[in-house]
């Protein structure tokens, strides 16, 4: 599915409320017919209002839940509590239910933000456990290897444009 602006899905509401067919309005847009299905019924259901223009919408993990037990539980289609939820569409409850059962039947949410580029603190392994030691060189002596590969190939890479612009003069 194309990603279509809340103006274009207010239009697909009323092109359809007028009696154009799915099919051609489906093609017009280029979605799939269940899209254009989903923004009418959803609109027709909820409002223009519900197209909101913040589309980074937060949802709790007790809404998720209540969610994903209407569908689990209670057996109701995902198409169907999506759009009593008001959902962007039924992909976002489809993803999350596979997660959920992922998981082992927990939520889990995802963390908001970047990922730290700092390395993470290297922990002091107790010098009276020989297993712990060992493992700590090996993981070094990999890391260096791996440094010293990244490097060879840096080199090899600085060299190789030397000699194409000595070649070039």
């Amino acid at each position: 599915m194309s990603k279509l602006t809340n103006e274009q899905k207010i239009e697909i509401f009323e092109k359809k409320a007028a009696g154009q067919s799915i099919k051609k309005l489906a093609i017009e847009y280029g979605i799939n017919a269940r899209g254009i299905v989903y923004y009418y019924r959803l609109i027709k259901l909820h409002g223009p209002s519900i197209l909101r223009q913040n589309q980074n919408r937060y949802y709790s993990k007790e809404l998720k839940q209540e969610i994903i037990d209407k569908v689990l539980i209670e057996n109701q289609s995902i198409t169907n509590t999506a759009l009593e939820y008001g959902l962007a569409n039924t992909g976002m409850l489809s993803n999350w239910i596979r997660s959920y059962k992922e998981n082992g039947y927990v939520i889990v949410e995802k963390q908001k933000g970047r990922r730290a580029t700092m390395k993470k603190e290297i922990k002091s392994v107790d010098p009276n456990d020989k297993d712990a030691i060992i493992k700590a060189k090996d993981n070094e002596i990999l890391r260096l290897k791996a440094e010293v590969e990244y490097l060879k190939k840096l080199h090899a890479v600085v060299q190789a444009r030397k000699n194409q612009q000595s070649k070039k003069k």
